[in-house]
Parts: structure tokens; sequence; C-alpha cells
């Protein structure tokens, strides 16, 4: 599928013709209104479930949703992370394209466009919990996962070059995370990965049996909202905004966040504190 944002940095590129502009899906959804993305706030959490059975096939009006969760909690300070996982059995068997005319089907890629840029804009770091297939668009979701959770009920493919096509994303994406041979490997062959192989190339941060799933991702958010959610907002705004510079424009870039932005925190300040003090801190969150 067509990503027309650049990976680093968020700035738009857009390859869409004036024909094409005007099919395209121009309302967000409101949260009360989401059918097929069952969304909540608990605490420091947005929690996001892909709720479409049989196989969570995306379709515009799913993708919609997923941006439009992702972009609700994206400026509000007291949500520190975003939980996307699935109900069913499959994660995501990818992109549904047999309802779609060649008309409508610029619709459908345009919220792919907007659930994609969502996931890769967000400050929020991004948690995704794989306990089934993640297949074409929905290996796609997973691949932007900040963290990545998964079973071995797991499997991770990019099958479009067997349709005679090839996903855009995935190519651009996954060299990052993989390498040039590995992503070769996936995109190349459309293969299907395994959990067990996908933790050990890097596509996977967590491997743990499905009895343990829930205490481990309760685990990892306990981990990671303890920190200071600006601090991780702006950890991974260095993280991201290195991604494929030269090591020392990526040291500079890292740097000039630490410099120009960490420092006039409050909760900097009370981190250092708190060391000299030899006690926990305590976060203001600003």
């Amino acid at each position: 599928m067509p990503m027309t944002r650049e990976a680093r940095g968020g700035r738009g590129v857009d390859v869409r013709t004036p024909e094409m502009l005007g099919t395209l899906a121009t309302h967000a959804p409101r949260i009360e209104e989401f059918q097929f993305v069952k969304f909540r706030v608990e605490g420091e959490v947005a929690h996001m479930r892909l709720d479409r059975p049989d196989q969570n096939l995306l379709n515009e009006r799913m993708l919609m949703e997923i941006a439009a969760g992702i972009n609700s909690v994206s400026e509000k300070r007291q949500v520190k992370l975003v939980l996307l996982d699935s109900a069913g059995k499959a994660f995501s068997g990818g992109i549904e394209l047999g309802e779609y005319t060649q008309r409508r089907v610029f619709q459908l890629l345009d919220a792919f466009h907007s659930a994609f840029a969502a996931m890769m804009d967000t400050s929020k770091p991004v948690v995704v919990v794989v306990n089934g297939p993640a297949y074409g668009g929905g290996a796609e979701l997973a691949a932007l996962g900040d963290l990545v959770i998964a079973t071995p009920n797991a499997r991770f493919a990019q099958p479009e070059i067997k349709l005679g096509a090839f996903p855009p994303l995935a190519a651009a994406v996954l060299p990052y995370i993989l390498g040039p041979k590995m992503a070769m490997e996936l995109v190349l062959t459309g293969e299907a990965m395994t959990a067990e192989r996908a933790r050990e190339v890097g596509l996977v941060n967590f491997l743990v049996p499905e009895d343990k799933l829930v205490d481990k991702v309760d685990e990892i958010i306990g981990r990671v909202t303890a920190q200071s959610g600006p601090v991780l907002t702006m950890a991974k705004k260095a993280i991201l905004g290195s991604l494929g510079l030269p090591l020392r424009d990526g040291v500079r870039n890292s740097m000039k966040v630490f410099l120009n932005e960490l420092a006039d925190l409050e909760d900097s300040q009370e981190g250092l504190r708190a060391l000299v003090e030899k006690r926990a801190p305590k976060w203001k969150n600003r």
C-alpha cells in the first residue's frame, strides 16, 4: 500500500492526482461512532482493539478509526502509551480490496495513508500485541509498533508479491528494522515468518506463551508508563529522527533534542534531584 509520507520526520509527500483527491474521505469518525475498533482510555493508556470478524481485514472505515483513535490522544498529556491489539484469532489478514471499485479504491488508499501516518507521527509510544496471523497491511501495522509483543501463534507475511504487487510501506520500513537482506526475503518471497524467527531478526521485542500474554502486556505497560510522559516523547523523537542519517548527523540530532528540549522539563530536573536524594522520582509530566 502506498505510503505518502517520509518514514522519517513525518513530512508530507503527496503523490495523489487531483482526480484522486476528489474521491477521498474527508471526515474522521468520532470515537463514539467506531464500528471496527474498540477504543477506550484507562488512566495513562489508550487501548485500541481491532474487532472486525473474522480476519480483521482492514477496510476504509476501520483504517479511519485507527487514525482517529491515535490522533485523539496524541496531544493528551495524561496518556503515555497507545496499546494496539486484536479480537479473534487473527491480528489482521491485511487490506480488503475485493469490495472496492477502481474509483473507490483511492478512498481506501487515503484511509490507509491516514492510519499509518498516525502511527508514525504520534508522540506516544505504540505497543502492538500480535497473537495470530499478521499479513499484508496487518504485518505493516505490527512493524510500525514501537514495541511488539507476540505469542507463538503469530505469523508475519507480506504476500503481495504473489498477487503481482509489492508492499510499498513495508519495502520502505522493513530495511530500517530488519536490514535490507531480511526485508528482501520477506517482500520477494511472500512467505510467512514464524514468531520465533521474527523475534530473532528484530521484528518482535517480546515473545511469550499465550497463557502469559496478559501478564507480559501488563508488565510492559507498567514499565513504560512508570516514566515521564514528555521524556518518553522526546526519547522516541530522538530515535526516529535519527533513522537513515549518517552516524554523526544522527548524534547531532539526538543531542539537539537533549539540549534544547529536555533541559527545560521539570521532570528532567526532578529525575536528577531524585537520584541525588536516593528516592523514586515524582513525575509531573511536564
